[in-house]
Formats: C-alpha cells, structure tokens, sequence
C-alpha cells in the first residue's frame, strides 16, 4: 500500500482565504448606517455583533465605534470570518493600510531591515509576522529605509507590483519628504539650502565634497520654525534622498542634530537623535490616487524649543 505523502488531517489544516466584502463609500455617513445601508440582507444586531468584534475595517484599520464618520473614496472592509488583526507594537505603529502598501510611523532605535546581525525585531520582521497572520502567503517589501535612530513615516509595498512601481519611480511619485529636526545653536539665515555631494570612507561615515566625481548629489532644503537657547527647531525638506544627507548638511551647516555624536553633536538632552520623518505624500502606485500623511511634533523635540 502506497504512503500518503502527506500527515494525516493535513487537509483539515489547509489554509482557507477569510471571507472578506469590500465597499467603497461613494457620500459622507457614518459607519453603522453605511453598513446598514450596503449589507441590506443583514439585521442591525447582526450588523452591530461585527462592529463589537474587530470584523469592519475602514482603510485598512480595525473599527468598533459605530458612529465613525466615513468620507467619500474611504474604503470599507468586512470580514465574515474571524476579526481583524489588530496590530500593536510599541515603536511601530500602522497609520494606513490597504492591499497594496501599508504606510508605518516607526520609533526611533529601531531598524527599517535586518542585517548581516540582527534579523528579527525590525520595521521589516514585525510587518512581515503581521501580514502572514491574515494568509502565510502573504509579503510585505521595503521600499526606503530610515536610520535606526530617525523616527517617522515609513511606506512598505504588500506585492511585487506595488513594490516595484514605487522602487523604479520614487523619485517621480514622492511627491513630498519633510523631516523635524532639532539642531544645537540657531542657522543664520534661519532657511536656506545646503547642496553638496555625498560620498562614504571606509568607516562608513558619510561627508561632503565639492568634486562631481567623487559622490552624489545632494540637496536639502531648511526652514526655522522656533528656537529657544541652545536649539532650534528645523523643518527639512529632501530634494534628494542620500543616506545620513540631513544629518551630514546639518554638521556641515554648522548646526548638527541634536543627540548625533557621529556627527559632531555635543549634547543629547532627549537621548536619541532628533530627528524625525513628519511629512510623506505620494503617488498610490496601483490606484495613481495621491496620498499624503503626517504626523504631530514628538512632544520631546517640542520641549527643547518650549
């Protein structure tokens, strides 16, 4: 008698794709009423029980509250199976999603991607566990990095299409990068540009020089939003998007990050760089629908400036 080539009850563990609906809201409502509205087959207690058990998502998001307000062109997802995963770490945080990108504000101190010694516990690895809950076929794709240390918005493609549209076209489809930074001292003049090309020693350490030849371009845009004693508070616009390039033109500027010793800070009063991604607006790469997020002023950069 021949062996099966499988364990016995493998079948009854296969896989089986949750049973999901999706609505496009076409008017402002609010939640409950719109799923009344879309899912007329079903009773209001019904309808009610989903909302109560993680099973209606808006944009991506798991929501309970029943009196959410919708806008037109938000998406709404219903999941007839199990609940939605509701995601939760504390340095990564989703702030949108849906099923071609998810956008993160990730914390500071942790890595975008592994490397050749740490493999798990990044940016990567956890939305990576995240997105094979739903199906163990799923992926997740970088698409750009953030420093360790830098904290703010960071966009992940969920298939290759996505991955690869954003990766050929970023340049074209990010349509704005803004960054916070908190400085030591005050720039005179208080906005300006600082262009340079970029090239990398044998210690990794990245550094300015005038020569074409020698690096890539550079061009960061700077604006004074407030400063008080010892630092200023600065919004930071990429022209171009080289690695450690704001922290480099800051050091070269004369007024480096605070909390960046690699790069010729003296003091680290919130002991981390300060430094974060605010702003992201982008070109959807399936839909072509623009997207923009932003993101408070971390309350401790605030306090230098207060």
């Amino acid at each position: 008698m021949k062996r099966p080539n499988h364990k016995p009850g493998a079948e009854r563990q296969a896989f089986k794709p949750d049973v999901i609906e999706k609505y496009s809201v076409t008017a402002p409502s609010t939640l409950l009423e719109y799923l009344l509205q879309v899912m007329p087959q079903r009773k209001r207690t019904n309808v009610k029980e989903l909302l109560k058990h993680n099973q209606v998502a808006v944009n991506g998001m798991p929501v309970t509250q029943f009196d959410a307000p919708l806008a037109e062109g938000d998406e709404v997802k219903v999941n007839l199976t199990r609940e939605f995963k509701v995601f939760y770490h504390r340095r990564l945080k989703i702030v949108y999603e849906d099923d071609d990108i998810i956008v993160v504000n990730k914390g500071y101190g942790l890595l975008s991607m592994g490397n050749d010694k740490v493999k798990d516990g990044t940016a990567y690895s956890i939305l990576r566990d995240y997105v094979k809950w739903g199906d163990p076929r799923n992926k997740i794709f970088i698409v750009h990095r953030l420093d360790r240390d830098t904290s703010g918005l960071m966009v992940f493609a969920k298939n290759e299409e996505a991955k690869e549209k954003l990766q050929h076209n970023w340049n074209n489809m990010v349509l704005e990068r803004k960054y916070l930074a908190v400085v030591e001292g005050t720039p005179e003049p208080p906005q300006g540009t600082v262009k340079s090309y970029l090239t990398e020693n044998s210690q990794f350490e990245v550094y300015s020089t005038n020569d074409p030849t020698q690096g890539k371009l550079a061009v960061t845009r700077y604006s004074t939003l407030k400063s008080r004693g010892k630092y200023a508070l600065l919004e930071v616009e990429l022209d171009t998007g080289r690695k450690n390039q704001i922290r480099v033109h800051m050091k070269d500027l004369g007024h480096p990050i605070a909390g960046d010793r690699k790069y010729g800070a003296d003091s680290s009063p919130i002991h981390r760089l300060a430094l974060h991604a605010r702003t992201l607006r982008f070109v959807h790469p399936i839909s072509r629908k623009e997207m923009s997020f932003t993101t408070p002023i971390p309350a401790s950069f605030a306090s230098m400036v207060k």
